[in-house]
């Protein structure tokens, strides 16, 4: 009874937004980029058609709105993202855990390309391997221990 009528006398006014954080969501075509932001958004799935420029998206959480930009990921497409990375405040970077070795090795190249970029290499990366439903999926393990080996990454593989 007491925080109730403290509340009532002391928090009058609106709560406190909530932060605000952008981020660019990049990886190679049909690695599950917009499908991944529609989930998080509660979008209806069936209607996903993939990004050929970019969107973006408010994902709303309890404590935070991540403002995600997400960048397509055709071959004509990937040379422009480093216009779009000013202002991020982080990275996710989507992988198809299904894709051929070729794929796997372009987008381990597009991964080192964003790591060096000068907007993005102090940024904190989250990588996520997509597609562990598919038959021919790597364990989550594979890639990033590849990419570890490549780029000296600190990796926490949680499933």
């Amino acid at each position: 009874m007491d925080y109730l009528c403290f509340r009532a006398l002391c928090c009058t006014g609106p709560p406190p937004p909530r932060p605000e954080y952008d981020l660019v969501c990049i990886g190679l075509s049909g690695s599950g980029k917009t499908s991944l932001l529609s989930q998080l958004c509660s979008e209806n799935k069936e209607n996903t058609v993939s990004t050929t420029g970019f969107s973006i998206k408010a994902v709303p959480f309890q404590n935070a709105i991540l403002n995600v930009k997400e960048l397509g990921g055709a071959d004509n497409i990937r040379k422009y993202w480093s216009r779009y990375y000013q202002g991020s405040q982080g990275v996710i970077f989507v992988l198809d855990s299904a894709s051929s070795e070729d794929d796997l090795e372009i987008a381990r190249n597009e991964l080192h390309s964003a790591l060096q970029h000068p907007q993005l290499c102090t940024l904190p990366f989250l990588i996520l391997a997509n597609h562990q439903d598919k038959p021919a999926a790597r364990s989550v393990q594979e890639p990033f221990f590849m990419f570890k080996q490549i780029f000296h990454l600190q990796i926490l593989l949680e499933h």
